[in-house]
């Protein structure tokens, strides 16, 4: 068997006030009580908040104190993401820090919460990172769970358990809720869907293993969230199928379709561009150019 203990915290965090101490004293608390933990998760824009007028260089003061606070625990700390200033680009972009304090890969988010997050560069890689003797984890963050193609490349590049901080304060939690199983069950890993409180969500957090079972779904108050995990149960999940039946990773690998609507060159995307453009929908004859014709108002998608 081949456990690990991963805790997610699911916290209040301010638009207008720094929560980087606040981090520091969860995660003091965390470690006092459940000492076995090897690794812990924040949720997405934790530290700063959803403002990019907070952005942070990387390295700089915030990763230099979230290295600070792994190196203590001698744990393996994703500290949610921040916005990363570089150069005239703001990122973000979540930290791997491990037991030493040393940064061993930083994510930036795929796909920006467009059109409600407009000047966010997108992220171009996607990153898996190793715990020596345990697995392959991957990250991505809150609307990149929304385009399946990142969990799967996550996983065809070896990822057992997908780290996942969210800020989603938005109708469709309970969407991503569903999209959570859905990608635990289609690509038999462990998922880790972390979200904050306050200014940083609406909480109900969720975990969920490599068959799409529910570990745990957070409520909406303050929690921390420790689960062991085995990655003895993700490759025997892997080897022999989902409850004995669907193999669905060694099914997309030995696939002979071949999907043209991955390669823009070749195929034309004639009916998305009748979609119209990218853009928040104003309000049309009183109300929501988007909303039903009952007059129902429609919702966000996703949160930052």
């Amino acid at each position: 068997m081949t456990p690990f203990a991963i805790a997610g915290v699911q916290m209040r965090v301010s638009a207008t006030n720094e929560n980087l101490s606040e981090m520091r004293r969860k995660l003091d608390a965390l470690m006092i009580r459940y000492p076995w933990v090897q690794m812990v998760l924040f949720s997405e824009l934790c530290a700063f908040g959803p403002s990019p007028s907070n952005a942070q260089p990387l390295p700089g003061p915030a990763e230099e104190a979230f290295c600070e606070m792994a190196s203590n625990h001698g744990i393996w700390l994703i500290p949610g993401s921040l916005f990363e200033r570089s150069g005239e680009q703001i990122f973000n972009t979540a930290p791997v820090i491990d037991p030493t304090g040393t940064v061993v890969a930083k994510h930036r988010k795929l796909f920006p919460f467009r059109p409600y997050e407009f000047g966010i560069s997108p992220g171009h890689e996607f990153v898996v990172f190793d715990v020596p003797e345990v697995g392959r984890f991957g990250v991505t963050i809150c609307y990149d769970m929304w385009f399946p193609e990142t969990t799967r490349s996550l996983v065809a590049m070896g990822a057992e358990v997908i780290l996942h901080p969210t800020l989603t304060d938005t109708l469709d939690r309970d969407v991503e809720l569903c999209i959570a199983r859905a990608s635990a069950a289609m690509n038999q890993c462990y998922f880790f869907d972390i979200n904050g409180l306050g200014d940083g969500g609406y909480g109900r957090s969720v975990i969920v293993g490599p068959h799409g079972q529910v570990l745990h779904e957070a409520g909406g108050g303050e929690e921390v969230m420790p689960v062991e995990i085995s990655f003895d149960l993700v490759r025997r999940e892997r080897e022999f199928g989902i409850r004995g039946l669907g193999q669905p990773l060694k099914s997309f690998r030995e696939r002979i379709v071949d999907f043209t609507v991955y390669r823009p060159a070749e195929f034309t995307y004639s009916y998305l561009h009748t979609l119209g453009p990218l853009e928040k929908p104003e309000r049309r004859n009183g109300r929501s150019s988007n909303a039903r014709d009952s007059g129902q108002a429609s919702s966000g998608t996703g949160g930052p």
